[in-house]
């Protein structure tokens, strides 16, 4: 295991930020798993050679569950590039502007809760408005982080 750099570890900021960023990008892995789980589980397959390779040629079908699962898991996961994507450049942007480490974990644990809360929503269809209420809760620590990172880089314009 490689030491991170003793100057990365005094910036509790950036650590935090590290720690969030981490757990979002494992949900993003395991989202992209679940269709493949799915597909393996109903032996239905979008290609030939995975049919051939689980069993023979009549799995490379199509199943009304694993298509729902995909298009569910497709949604979820560019909902999460379109979110998560930003939310890591503006999270390590905003760990360099030396900001109150409290203020900054709460900032990257409502984005981080409210982006699982989403995904969860998502896929298991619960009642309107939960997803919509977690996308808008994520959403407001990057608004915040990123109006912060403006007000501190206006005078080099």
């Amino acid at each position: 295991r490689a030491a991170p750099s003793p100057k990365m570890m005094e910036n509790t900021v950036f650590m935090s930020f590290t720690f969030y960023s981490t757990i979002l990008i494992l949900k993003m892995y395991v989202i992209a798993i679940i269709t493949g789980q799915v597909r393996l589980r109903k032996k239905a397959f979008a290609n030939p050679e995975d049919a051939l390779r689980n069993g023979g040629l009549q799995y490379y079908r199509e199943d009304p569950d694993v298509e729902r699962c995909r298009r569910q898991v497709h949604g979820a996961h560019r909902n999460d590039m379109e979110n998560i994507f930003p939310f890591l450049f503006l999270g390590a942007v905003y760990s360099l502007l030396d900001p109150s480490p409290t203020v900054a974990r709460i900032h990257f644990l409502i984005f981080c809760v409210g982006r699982i809360i989403h995904t969860i929503a998502y896929l298991l269809q619960l009642k309107a408005p939960t997803r919509s209420v977690a996308y808008s809760v994520a959403q407001l620590p990057c608004f915040s982080m990123a109006l912060q990172i403006l007000l501190a880089t206006t005078p080099y314009w």
